[in-house]
């Protein structure tokens, strides 16, 4: 069974740091590239953050900077380390994994992922 599992979110005062993990289980991430996007109330799901098999990442404008992504494939983990925290950052954020040749650019874009996490709330207080 192939599943994303999300952790690592929470509550924390603007200016703060947060680090997600997805962890992968069904499947191994080594052959994926790795997203990640979020989700604000009332708002679109957004691309935040890629990664690919060679660990080429690509982030939104909003995140560059402050953000990093990497992986782990001896642990099936991907990890995004979120600093400088804003309350714009909060959303539920989930990551997202789409089979991909070796050498291939990551992109943001929703439907070139098939499968997906629950997702992990992240709020961000002013």
């Amino acid at each position: 069974q192939v599943q994303l599992v999300e952790s690592g979110g929470g509550f924390v005062q603007a200016g703060g740091s947060l680090r997600l993990s997805c962890a992968a289980s069904g499947f191994t991430l080594d052959r994926y590239t790795i997203s990640w996007f979020r989700q604000a109330p009332g708002k679109e799901r957004e691309g935040v953050s890629c990664i690919t098999r060679g660990e080429s990442t690509n982030y939104a404008d909003s995140v560059k900077g402050r953000f990093t992504l990497s992986r782990d494939n001896a642990k099936n983990t991907v990890y995004l380390e979120m600093n400088s925290l804003k309350p714009d950052d909060t959303a539920v954020y989930y990551c997202a994994a789409a089979l991909a040749p070796w050498g291939l650019a990551c992109h943001l874009t929703k439907a070139q992922y098939a499968y997906w996490g629950q997702g992990t709330q992240v709020t961000v207080s002013s």
